[in-house]
């Protein structure tokens, strides 16, 4: 689903929110004019698996409503290291993770450092197809639905550091 920020009567972030609760396996996309952190935090938070421009080209907005519909997230590169910095919490309050093995680990780092499954499995010398099973894990493991949270919750863990990425 394709989603404004703005919207007459209820606004695209509610309405995200209902839609995710109601329809789980909905992908939302939002489309924004609005280069807001609050609106991307909110977004993610609502269950929002992608937030681009309307400065986007054409192109380039049918390939994040692709990325979104296989599963994938989509963040403007101009908004996500914002974002996910959003997230770092003191040391003191950071999220506890539940167990994951060392891959595990090296994959959900390059996650939240933005890396795609291509690029993850040729840095770890996997395959493609490991790699998706590594992040369906991580998922499932971690009650996650998409990369997005994930990335979300490697900051909000303390696991990976505004700037480290």
């Amino acid at each position: 689903m394709l989603m404004d920020i703005r919207m007459p009567r209820l606004d695209g972030i509610e309405a995200t929110r209902r839609i995710v609760a109601q329809l789980p396996a909905t992908r939302v996309l939002v489309l924004t004019t609005f280069d807001l952190d609050e609106y991307v935090y909110d977004a993610v938070r609502a269950g929002a698996s992608g937030f681009v421009l309307k400065d986007l080209r054409p192109a380039d907005l049918v390939r994040a409503v692709e990325i979104v519909a296989t599963g994938e997230s989509m963040l403007a590169p101009q908004v996500t290291r914002r974002l996910l910095e959003q997230f770092a919490p003191p040391p003191s309050q950071a999220v506890a993770l539940p167990v994951l093995t060392d891959r595990e680990t090296e994959v959900l780092t390059l996650i939240a450092a933005g890396r795609s499954n291509t690029e993850i499995a040729g840095l770890l010398f996997l395959s493609e197809a490991t790699v998706k099973t590594y992040v369906s894990r991580l998922l499932a493991k971690l009650g996650l639905r998409d990369r997005v949270q994930i990335a979300v919750l490697a900051y909000e863990s303390g696991l990976v550091l505004p700037g480290s990425g």
